[in-house]
């Protein structure tokens, strides 16, 4: 899968494990959600509104285009989340169980 983000001139910040919906990568200490997915794969999450990803867009906040899930079901912003070893991020609806994922129509 493509990356978003793409480090460049990056060296001594230790690296840890993070799965995202399923399949590890690797996130780097001080790595906000948001970096650490995108650095991983070409889109942030799943649109609420429609069959389309999303990137995140004010990456600060304020918008609400970066929210995310834990496993355990945790809504985060990942443009202000710090990445943690052994996080487990779902990005995309079809891997919530139903439930956690904000609908505005049928």
């Amino acid at each position: 899968m493509k990356a978003r983000f793409v480090r460049v001139a990056e060296a001594g910040r230790p690296t840890f494990d993070i799965e995202i919906d399923g399949r590890v990568t690797q996130a780097a200490e001080g790595d906000t959600l948001m970096v650490s997915l995108l650095a991983a794969q070409d889109a942030l999450r799943d649109c609420e509104f429609d069959a389309g990803r999303r990137a995140g867009f004010c990456l600060m906040g304020a918008c609400q285009d970066c929210w995310v899930w834990t496993a355990q079901g945790e809504r985060l912003r990942a443009c202000t989340t710090l990445a943690a070893p052994g996080m487990s991020i779902i990005t995309r609806d079809a891997l919530t169980g139903g439930g956690l994922w904000p609908r505005t129509r049928n």
